[in-house]
């Protein structure tokens, strides 16, 4: 019998994991993960890690696994919650999700797991893994997307590697949400009717420039429009002497600065904005309504357009530094002047996009059939195959 151990967060969809590989006829354990407890930046109570370590517990019990807590916080802080500071003071928006199933879930859980004698762990992740061989007739593992459209997860799981796949299972990958309910309402687990959590448990109800303002302290800085037929925002029209030279120019937000638009309002720190970001400027009496096109964080100033149809918004490519590109197929990795068609995301939830990587010396472009709106530094690009995810990168 395998024995593998679920991450039982205290939600439906873990719960539902748990039960399926109990059917399966594998051994489960079921461990909980504390990831923060930091009562200086919330209240304990705003932060519903003992109900959901609760309810985990009493999952538990329902289906007779073993159960523990395991205390990952001080870890959490320095991999996760120090890695957002840093992003955010030097103006890149992180995403926090990808980072911890990457440093955390299928780092330091699966070697803990790994240490109870565990073969694998699991989740419940809406994805699914397969495997195949490659041009030479070895077997790899893939990560592919989950069957429920509109739960698809496989982007969170972007940075994953061929020896973190292989001992990872994704009991719910081929389920809707909704008979993932209806299995945990039939066997009456507490979790069934339990609402999706949303957002980092850390932030708990605080928004998150109010737990930013924890590090980074408020600095006012100036909040400028910039018209939409201004010079730098037209499309780029010169003659490159080689295709990389455009991808640059393509992938390269202008360099705005203070005489390109007008002052409409202040702000109380550009490391607090990020690209694309409409709420939270305060900044009325437009037609339409602005939006974050640009931050500069060491002059401190944000700058804006007017409508989510603003050419400040859009580019048409990005790049990704050569030590920032992740190959989950390694057996796929371009070399320099290589070029790959695939459908690409930028965001979770986003639609896939026609694309072409196009490997440089010093990087990865990646270029797309429409431009896209707000394409945003620290965040990740995800390819695919399909619906197989190949590869990510962090956007530069």
């Amino acid at each position: 019998m395998k024995k593998v151990v679920v991450g039982l967060s205290g939600g439906v969809d873990s719960s539902v994991a748990a039960l399926l590989l109990k059917e399966q006829g594998y051994e489960v354990i079921g461990l909980f993960m504390k990831n923060w407890h930091d009562d200086s930046v919330v209240i304990s109570r705003e932060c519903p890690w003992l109900e959901d370590s609760n309810d985990a517990l009493i999952v538990a019990e329902k289906l007779g696994i073993p159960f523990q807590v395991v205390d990952l916080s001080v870890e959490y802080k320095e991999r996760i919650v120090d890695y957002m500071f840093r992003e955010y003071e030097m103006g890149r928006t992180p995403n926090p999700d990808v980072l911890c199933n990457r440093e955390i879930k299928f780092d330091l859980f699966l070697k803990m797991a790994l240490d109870l004698g565990a073969d694998y762990v699991a989740t419940g992740h809406y994805c699914r893994k397969g495997t195949t061989k490659t041009a030479s007739g070895e077997k790899v593992y893939q990560l592919l997307a989950g069957k429920d459209p509109n739960k698809d997860q496989s982007y969170f799981l972007c940075q994953l590697n061929q020896e973190q796949l292989s001992r990872a299972l994704f009991p719910i990958g081929h389920l809707q949400k909704s008979e993932v309910r209806e299995m945990a309402r039939t066997h009456g687990l507490i979790t069934a009717e339990k609402r999706d959590s949303q957002g980092l448990c850390f932030i708990g109800k605080v928004r998150l420039p109010e737990f930013l303002q924890q590090q980074l302290s408020p600095k006012e800085g100036a909040i400028i429009t910039v018209p939409a037929n201004a010079d730098k925002l037209q499309p780029v029209g010169a003659e490159f002497s080689s295709r990389e030279d455009e991808l640059t120019a393509l992938s390269k937000a202008p360099e705005l600065l203070p005489g390109d638009g007008k002052v409409v309002g202040k702000h109380q720190g550009a490391h607090f904005f990020t690209i694309g970001q409409r709420k939270g400027l305060d900044v009325g009496g437009t037609p339409e309504p602005l939006f974050v096109i640009q931050t500069d964080v060491k002059k401190n100033i944000i700058y804006t357009g007017e409508g989510k149809a603003h050419p400040g918004l859009y580019r048409k490519a990005l790049y990704v530094s050569e030590e920032e590109i992740h190959w989950i197929r390694t057996d796929l990795t371009l070399k320099p002047g290589e070029e790959l068609h695939v459908l690409a995301r930028i965001r979770y939830r986003q639609e896939l996009q026609s694309a072409v990587l196009v490997k440089a010396g010093t990087g990865l472009y990646v270029e797309f059939s429409e431009p896209q709106s707000a394409i945003t530094p620290g965040q990740f690009v995800a390819w695919y195959d399909g619906e197989e995810l190949l590869g990510s990168g962090v956007i530069a």
